[in-house]
């Protein structure tokens, strides 16, 4: 498999969106890469596939702008690239939650590293003797592709609606620690600071989501495969791309969830 897949994002103040979006599509042109790249207010999402090459290049280019130095990434590999075209986005969020009050650019949840996660999950407890809640902040059609056993999964149609479910369901995570979880981390950032804010204790977020859960520890704990937004589908916990059976891909993406 010679075609590099990475993910990766920042959430960091830019005040710059029309002229960075014009910079930073033309040097994907240039480099012949494909995907998207999400840029707002709060920060900047990209998921780019090319050579090893191309990669490397765009990655020094953007780091050479301080607000994006040392962006960790997470690579998965692929016989073609999953994309059509490059896209680079203007949104009001990189993750659309509609709470303005909450501002990662502004500081992180705490966070746990995979390693640490497994442990818990092993021994059945965290490192205070405390249950360890999951809780899924993707979509319903995500978690149907695979998910951590007896995570919670709310079933939800678009990530707006998990603070809803969250404050109908706030009993559950009394004395409890909770893990939230994605798919690379941002999404389970947000919800985390999100519990934070709406006074819920012992709130982590999964350090790069699931994507780096794999890269680490592989599928421990883990059920099925991974659902990603490109023409892959889904990759297995060996970040190799599925079986081509999570194709929803197509309809999310053409409704904007991507």
């Amino acid at each position: 498999m010679s075609i590099l897949n990475i993910s990766a994002y920042r959430f960091v103040s830019l005040d710059d969106l029309p002229a960075l979006r014009e910079r930073v599509l033309a040097q994907c042109h240039a480099l012949a890469l494909k995907g998207t790249i999400l840029l707002a207010p709060e920060g900047i999402n990209l998921f780019l596939a090319g050579s090893r090459q191309a990669i490397a290049a765009f990655m020094r280019w953007l780091g050479e702008d301080t607000r994006f130095a040392d962006l960790e990434t997470k690579e998965s590999l692929s016989d073609e690239i999953p994309f059509k075209r490059m896209r680079v986005r203007l949104k009001k969020e990189i993750i659309t939650l509609r709470h303005p009050a909450i501002r990662p650019e502004g500081g992180r949840a705490p966070a746990v590293d995979a390693i640490t996660l497994k442990r818990w999950l092993d021994q059945g407890h965290d490192d205070d003797g405390r249950e360890v809640l999951l809780l899924d902040t993707r979509n319903a059609y995500e978690t149907d592709v695979g998910m951590f056993a007896q995570a919670i999964d709310y079933r939800i149609a678009s990530f707006t609606q998990l603070p809803a479910a969250l404050a109908a369901d706030r009993a559950r995570y009394a004395d409890k620690t909770v893990v939230s979880y994605c798919t690379g981390g941002i999404r389970c950032e947000k919800a985390a600071l999100h519990m934070q804010d709406a006074g819920m204790q012992r709130v982590y977020q999964l350090e790069g989501g699931i994507l780096k859960y794999f890269e680490q520890v592989g599928a421990a704990h883990w059920q099925g495969d991974c659902f990603v937004f490109d023409e892959r589908g889904a990759v297995d916990h060996a970040l190799a791309p599925a079986a081509p059976s999570a194709r929803a891909w197509e309809d999310t993406a053409k409704a904007g969830a991507a």
